[in-house]
């Protein structure tokens, strides 16, 4: 399983983070041997609002080849939701199994055409911002609908990796990692 998290100026790291490290747990827990991932930006550097910088792995290259996309949210997917050339670039996940997004991040999913006809969610406070891009904004903290999975708000990063874990895992494995975290949530 191949996973390309997207990175972006103006990100919120711990909607990265905290679906990352459950995730590559499954990786080093031996559930899931053959996962990879790839940090994915449009532009060779991304940081935070406060100027934390982390250096992309893959610069602008297509993102046809992963099994699934992850996308955070931060203050930068306000703009990027309107910018062409970075969306024509998340655009090219078209065809993968599983589009994933933290936060805002549901509305550089929205944006590319993914979430029409489907339910998903976001930050509570952009609600109203993602309604024109789907069917429904449901208010819960984790939404899958088909291949679009998304969940709520900065803390719902942890619970999403858990969720995710579960899903391409098993239960077991999810506890584990859960366990390991010393995380106390109903995930």
């Amino acid at each position: 399983m191949k996973i390309g998290y997207i990175v972006f100026e103006g990100i919120t790291w711990l909607d990265f983070i905290g679906v990352y490290d459950p995730i590559s747990r499954l990786k080093s827990l031996n559930y899931i041997p053959d996962l990879s991932w790839d940090i994915c930006s449009y532009t060779d550097e991304v940081s935070d609002n406060f100027g934390l910088k982390i250096q992309p792995t893959k610069i602008c290259e297509t993102l046809e080849n992963y099994d699934a996309i992850i996308i955070p949210g931060g203050f930068g997917t306000r703009s990027l939701q309107f910018n062409n050339e970075f969306i024509e670039w998340i655009k090219t996940s078209k065809d993968v199994k599983h589009k994933i997004s933290i936060c805002t991040g549901s509305l550089i999913l929205g944006a590319s055409g993914f979430l029409k006809d489907r339910k998903a969610t976001t930050n509570y406070q952009e609600y109203e911002t993602l309604k024109p891009y789907c069917k429904e904004v449901i208010k819960d903290r984790i939404v899958e609908d088909n291949d679009i999975i998304s969940s709520g708000a900065v803390s719902a990063s942890i619970d999403l990796g858990l969720y995710l874990c579960n899903k391409w895992a098993g239960e077991e494995a999810k506890n584990k990692i859960k366990k390991q975290m010393d995380y106390n949530c109903n995930q």
